[in-house]
């Protein structure tokens, strides 16, 4: 039986997987057989090595495909003779399990005269010409080489040989793919980013050597990841075999709801419930499962915490957007990293926006913990968690309320307006957070969320709570809020919301009050 794939490529008769052909179709009628030269850059666990065996697979009659990874393969540019004299081997490599007739053939090009990448140059005109197919190069992990200047100088050699192609003054491959998360146009900043250089390389860099090594090529604008009906593809077949009763349609609108089809977390998503949540593909089987991804580490969450840790202007704006509810405009140049990163993407009506809402519920999570670890003041001042749990399981949203009411009037009263109006958001999500950790989990609705107001969905024990946050300004924007919050409850079917007031006025009264607006109760506490 087929199982759901996390981890490197997939493969059709032993996994579900995705429908993507149109995807591969378009990579190969749009770039691959109009000899495009072009880079999959693509945030980590984006589906960049299935693409690229399904590309392969596809392109094989056709083509002759040179398919390789420079994953482990540093020794190659120790410097320009290790590169020449193995670069080759590996091309041979790639047939060595699969045609051994062109595996021998590739190995008599790399010989131990190779010295430098005009030697490489040479033998892969020659190549081309003695081929009776047209030639793919595709090379996987270029990041793991995006360090040297050597490959730097291949890439340099590949765009002149491209040009002079184009002038029938050389032959060369067909198209070529490099994938990788960065973008291979900006490897001089990559480069003097990721290592201290040479006193040669730096020299060469700053004569401009390498400003353009690879401006040949295309823009790959083939979005990589799911949509709603694609998911709805893998449901399918799995359905097939097991006989879930599922609602696909459903269920495939609740994974992207979370995931905005990344493609690793969608493959996450369904494999927790295949295997540990007794194969309950239900709304409450997809909540639980994010509950599950969201507790255990894993190499995806490593990497976007390190990356936002180790980028303070990335930081910045990904707590501007997330905690502060900043609406700020998408700008591919000064959004460079967070988009390669996949951690932010264009959101609706050209805003900038976290990719994902289990991202999100990342974010929230650590940096309401830091908060909570770094200040000086005791944000979680009860003693147990169980005075907040009803006998039921379901959560006292009321006693919640007060006890972080009480905390706000006891420690931070003498805090400045600008404080409460940054922090005080960050503050309630390190106070929920230890409440609910284990059994739920808490999102920010992004739909709702501005710098006045963000609506937090809380999700425990199957049920759905909805607090929202709000600043007081003046009595009308007030009553507004509590229209937007009645909307927001008939969306979600609830008939009973709460809201956290924050007020800056001096002489604010710490009140408490139920509401009736529009049929439907509202809780409200002002802090």
């Amino acid at each position: 039986m087929k199982e759901f794939n996390i981890t490197t490529n997939c493969i059709p008769e032993k996994h579900y997987m995705v429908e993507t052909s149109k995807k591969i179709d378009e990579i190969i009628s749009i770039l691959i057989d109009k000899g495009k030269y072009f880079t999959i850059n693509r945030a980590r666990q984006y589906g960049k090595t299935t693409t690229i065996s399904k590309l392969e697979e596809k392109l094989y009659n056709k083509y002759m495909v040179v398919s390789i990874s420079f994953e482990g393969k540093s020794y190659l540019f120790k410097d320009e003779e290790s590169f020449a004299s193995g670069i080759f081997e590996l091309f041979a490599e790639s047939f060595r399990f699969t045609d051994k007739e062109i595996y021998n053939k590739l190995l008599q090009y790399g010989n131990s005269n190779m010295k430098n990448i005009n030697d490489v140059s040479k033998e892969i005109t020659r190549l081309c010409e003695e081929c009776e197919q047209e030639i793919i190069l595709i090379i996987d992990e270029v990041d793991k080489a995006s360090n040297f200047i050597v490959f730097m100088d291949f890439l340099g050699e590949l765009r002149a040989k491209y040009i002079q192609a184009s002038k029938n003054k050389d032959k060369t491959f067909k198209s070529v793919v490099l994938a990788g998360v960065s973008d291979i146009k900006n490897l001089k900043v990559h480069m003097t980013e990721r290592r201290v250089l040479t006193n040669s390389e730096a020299e060469r860099l700053q004569k401009g050597e390498y400003n353009s090594p690879w401006n040949v090529a295309e823009d790959f604008l083939v979005d990589m990841s799911f949509n709603k009906e694609e998911i709805a593809t893998m449901l399918v077949e799995y359905e097939v075999d097991y006989k879930t009763g599922m609602d696909i349609g459903e269920i495939s609108q609740e994974i992207y709801d979370y995931t905005s089809g990344y493609p690793f977390l969608v493959s996450k998503i369904c494999k927790v419930i295949d295997e540990r949540i007794e194969k309950d593909f239900s709304k409450n089987g997809v909540q639980e499962a994010v509950k599950i991804i969201l507790s255990e580490k894993g190499t995806l969450f490593d990497d976007l915490i390190k990356n936002i840790e180790h980028n303070q202007e990335l930081y910045n704006t990904v707590y501007s957007i997330a905690i502060e509810g900043q609406e700020l405009t998408y700008d591919v140049y000064a959004d460079e990293k967070g988009l390669m990163y996949g951690i932010l993407k264009k959101g609706k009506n050209g805003k900038l926006a976290i990719h994902n809402k289990i991202f999100e519920i990342l974010i929230y999570n650590y940096m309401s913990v830091k908060k909570e670890r770094e200040g000086k003041k005791k944000i979680i001042n009860y003693e147990s968690r169980s005075q907040f749990i009803a006998e039921d399981g379901n959560l006292k949203i009321v006693n919640i309320l007060e006890k972080f009411q009480e905390l706000m009037e006891e420690e931070y009263r003498k805090e400045t307006e600008k404080f409460k109006e940054k922090e005080g958001r960050l503050i309630f999500l390190a106070f929920i957070k230890p409440i609910i950790n284990g059994t739920g989990f808490y999102y920010v609705e992004a739909e709702t969320r501005t710098n006045k107001r963000i609506d937090i969905v809380i999700t425990y024990n199957k049920k759905e709570y909805i607090i929202e946050l709000k600043k007081y300004y003046d009595k009308p924007r007030e009553e507004k809020g509590y229209k937007q919050l009645a909307d927001y409850m008939e969306i979600k079917k609830l008939d009973e919301g709460y809201m956290v007031v924050f007020s800056f006025r001096k002489d604010k009264e710490y009140t408490q009050q139920w509401l009736e607006i529009e049929g439907r109760r509202i809780y409200e506490i002002v802090v």
